[in-house]
């Protein structure tokens, strides 16, 4: 995830089974960097224990409202003026209706309600709780502030016994929902303040493609790759926190949809993301085509499971005998937009991974592709390379413009190189 050296992140627990998943979260936090204040009610003392949060944060945890060491230093003002984020996770139904009446009735209610900085909010509950009205209500009053965002949660089992929607989701995506918030409110702060001047994407319509495709073999089997989806899924919240209407099309991937996005359309083959996006793209300013989509799949998808254990022409059962499996080409996703492309729109961004390829090579790999598919930008990476290939969080781009220009980005995480690219693509676009 994106680093978050020097940043204040306060970490509030309220009391529900959940509260287990908060001490992963506070470890990924401080993994990247982040200074982690826990505050935990009462009853999120009673799943998990505040020396295993004062152990994982390397600072005591704050509980009471009235204890006469922090209230010396009137400790939840200086808790709220000091925070850059405050993360609720888990929040509970009935936390979430104290903050939506107002209410300052212990220390975390207290802080969020001091504080200045944006809120996130990761509800866990019984599936009867999120889905009752009240909830929801409260829900909708927070997000009406402009400074509380609700991430999740999940559906499935749930510790209750019911199974639907109320599961906290994983701690790995509240951290990205957390760094995602950190990276606009920094965003904001180096423009003077002025949230409408990051907003350079507003009145676009913007379609990503994320993910790999998996080409079905039979009913079990498929050809893939390694692709996580993370650089689209990034793209697509950054083109979203710039004021675009995003479309994802997102191959199998097991990532949460981004804030902000508008449509989340997720296909499985190639030819699925080749009807998603002959649908999307006429309609669209700009068409980012992060997935990485199989070069070939099967030529004929066999019925039911292929066994392993096959039987000779002659009808005699064999033990192993080699696979011969057909391939053909599937569509040039990338190429076929470009040539359907009219009067320079949509502008077109493609992906080059490459593997053992850096510096001019890469650049050159990038430029004969650029001008093969008729794009307006190529983002060419070596997805070989250790920390920035497939499945990781930093990664490291080099730009490739239709005008000959080749810039590298500076490597980082996902995240933030996302943003960047964001920025450059904003900067092509055609008089709107």
């Amino acid at each position: 995830m994106t680093r978050l050296d020097g940043r204040n992140v306060v970490l509030g627990m309220a009391g529900g089974i959940a509260a287990y998943k908060a001490a992963e979260l506070c470890r990924l936090l401080r993994k990247a960097g982040a200074t982690t204040r826990v505050v935990m009610t009462k009853a999120a003392c009673r799943f998990i224990t505040p020396l295993t949060m004062q152990t994982l944060s390397g600072v005591p945890v704050a509980r009471d409202l009235f204890d006469l060491t922090e209230e010396s230093e009137i400790g939840h003002i200086r808790l709220a003026d000091e925070a850059d984020l405050i993360v609720a996770a888990p929040a509970t139904a009935d936390l979430i209706a104290r903050l939506a009446a107002g209410m300052a009735d212990d220390l975390l209610t207290t802080v969020i309600l001091a504080t200045q900085a944006p809120i996130l909010l990761a509800p866990a509950m019984n599936v009867n709780m999120w889905s009752n009205p009240l909830t929801q209500a409260n829900l909708a009053r927070l997000r009406e502030l402009g400074r509380v965002t609700v991430v999740g949660p999940d559906s499935g089992d749930l510790a209750c016994g019911w199974v639907g929607a109320g599961r906290l989701i994983e701690p790995a995506d509240i951290a990205d929902a957390a760094a995602t918030l950190l990276l606009e409110r920094r965003a904001e702060r180096s423009r003077g303040g002025d949230a409408s001047s990051t907003r350079d994407l507003a009145g676009t319509r913007v379609v990503v493609t994320a993910g790999p495709t998996f080409e079905p073999i039979d009913d079990v089997r498929f050809i893939g790759n390694r692709s996580s989806g993370k650089m689209g899924f990034a793209i697509a919240a950054a083109a979203a926190a710039r004021g675009a209407t995003v479309t994802l099309i997102a191959g199998p991937v097991w990532l949460t949809t981004p804030r902000g996005v508008g449509q989340r359309i997720d296909v499985e083959t190639a030819a699925q993301m080749r009807e998603a996006i002959t649908a999307a793209a006429p309609a669209a300013d700009v068409v980012i085509m992060a997935a990485a989509v199989a070069d070939f799949r099967p030529a004929a998808k066999a019925a039911g499971k292929l066994s392993r254990r096959r039987s000779t022409a002659a009808g005699e059962p064999s033990g192993a005998p080699p696979l011969t499996l057909a391939l053909e080409p599937n569509p040039d996703l990338l190429a076929e937009l470009g040539r359907a492309r009219r009067g320079g729109r949509p502008v077109l961004v493609g992906f080059a991974a490459e593997t053992g390829v850096t510096g001019e090579a890469l650049a050159a790999r990038a430029r004969e592709k650029l001008l093969d598919k008729g794009c307006d930008l190529v983002a060419a990476n070596d997805v070989s390379t250790g920390g920035v290939g497939f499945g990781g969080d930093d990664t490291a781009l080099t730009l490739v413009y239709a005008d000959g220009r080749v810039e590298p980005l500076t490597p980082g995480s996902k995240t933030i190189v996302a943003d960047a690219l964001c920025a450059r693509i904003a900067g092509i676009i055609p008089s709107r």
